[in-house]
């Protein structure tokens, strides 16, 4: 069965699902290993089901599986077959064991077909997956717009939801532009001017959605009203859903409402020559991505078509999967952007693009969010951030490290690597923000500050 998820990426790959043809079964098939997924209950014809979401959009169909797979696809680690799968699902007293254990067995690697099929297992067909959407993006010289279309709609709810956009494409284009704009500017004038009397060279701000978070996007990028506008602007994000376990960058082009947002190609060009193309083996991990993506509007907003320098960086407190030199590590990153942003000259700035903590039953803790955990949590963060305010990168890395990062900060890589690049005289705490739903099932906290200059 194949369900279309709840906004199919613009660009993808739709594969051909289950031909009829007998085939052998491939080795890949018959030890599964799934890839990353992400569960989510769905409906139909009042039935229940589990969608099997691929958070890294490689195609644009959903695989919808009876909530009975769930379990059977959590054995899918590469390490047991099909065989012994089946073997761990039927009870060694089951009557007629063996023609059970069969049919289960059918089950189960049919099961694992299907997911190939849509590029959920680890192997051919997903790597075929990959290099299609790969030539797709490349063809088109950009990525996708995905999260910061949310920019739109949340205007179209403003204005009361009931207009609908022109039919004609290049009017369709526009009516989304100005919509946007309207509600970056009505969030930009609610916002309060932080008033700094020495010039703002980089924030610290969330990758929340806007719904919850557009109040403390908008706190921070205020203190960028009338500023000079810069050369280029650094923004460094979080790869949460990516296979990428180093510094992850693209040389394409991001789509947003406002329009095409280019890379700083003199300085990608440097990087490239310092680091390799390593910078650009997991760019894919790009397409899903939100925590670039969600501040590009804003940059536009306020500088015009400004280039930027734009990296997934991973998390330093997770040692690299396989410390081989085919990835690049935060250190390495960090030193030989720095020497290029010295070679190129000019004025730049920094986006850190981080959320705080992820706390209650979704991120993995046994009790839901009440009032306590809340203060608790509070207490946490102010005293990191406070580390953070002490503009001692590596001061602040050790003080996460010795706290094992309790709350799972999602952003430690890039808030640590962006305090190391902009060389701020002083840094500033403008807002802190709690969300969490009715329920308790989930609290992320988020802050923005400035890195002030001279």
């Amino acid at each position: 069965m194949v369900q279309p998820p709840g906004e199919a990426p613009r660009v993808g790959y739709t594969p051909e699902i289950m031909s009829e043809e007998a085939t052998p079964t491939p080795p890949h098939v018959l030890k599964p290993h799934a890839r990353p997924i992400q569960p989510m209950p769905v409906q139909k014809e009042g039935k229940q089901f589990v969608a099997l979401r691929d958070p890294s959009m490689l195609i644009q169909q959903t695989m919808v599986v009876q909530p009975q797979a769930l379990p059977v696809v959590q054995l899918f680690e590469g390490v047991l077959d099909t065989t012994a799968i089946a073997e761990r699902l039927v009870a060694a007293e089951t009557p007629d064991r063996e023609s059970v254990l069969k049919e289960a067995r059918t089950q189960v690697e049919a099961l694992a077909t299907q997911m190939d099929q849509f590029g959920l297992l680890w192997g051919p067909k997903y790597e075929e997956y990959e290099k299609k959407l790969a030539e797709t993006l490349h063809e088109r010289g950009s990525l996708p717009l995905q999260a910061s279309g949310s920019l739109v709609q949340l205007a179209a709810q403003a204005r009361g939801g009931d207009e609908k956009p022109p039919e004609e494409a290049d009017a369709q284009i526009e009516w989304a532009r100005e919509l946007a704009v309207g509600m970056l500017e009505t969030w930009m004038q609610q916002a309060e001017d932080p008033e700094f009397e020495t010039p703002v060279i980089g924030l610290v701000l969330p990758h929340l959605d806007y719904a919850r978070g557009a109040e403390v996007y908008a706190g921070g990028y205020r203190a960028w009203v009338g500023a000079t506008k810069p050369d280029r602007v650094v923004i460094l994000g979080t790869n949460h859903f990516g296979v990428g376990d180093g510094v992850v960058m693209t040389e394409l082009d991001h789509e947003t409402p406002l329009g095409r947002v280019s890379p700083d190609r003199d300085v990608l060009a440097k990087l490239k020559e310092k680091l390799g193309d390593r910078l650009f083996k997991d760019e894919l991990d790009l397409v899903p991505e939100h925590s670039i993506e969600l501040h590009l509007p804003f940059l536009t907003h306020l500088f015009g078509d400004v280039p930027i320098v734009a990296a997934l960086m991973p998390d330093p407190l997770v040692p690299m999967i396989s410390d081989d030199g085919k990835r690049v590590s935060t250190p390495e990153f960090v030193k030989a952007l720095g020497e290029t942003l010295d070679e190129v000259g000019g004025l730049t700035y920094f986006v850190s693009s981080a959320d705080l903590s992820h706390v209650g039953p979704q991120f993995g803790e046994p009790k839901p969010v009440d009032d306590d955990r809340r203060v608790e949590v509070e207490r946490h963060d102010r005293e990191h951030l406070g580390k953070f305010l002490e503009n001692d990168a590596a001061g602040f890395l050790e003080a996460m490290e010795w706290c094992k990062n309790q709350t799972r900060w999602c952003s430690v890589g890039n808030m640590y690597a962006v305090a190391s690049l902009a060389k701020a005289a002083n840094i500033e705490l403008l807002d802190y923000k709690q969300a969490s739903d009715d329920r308790g099932n989930h609290m992320v906290s988020v802050a923005s500050l400035a890195f002030l200059g001279t």
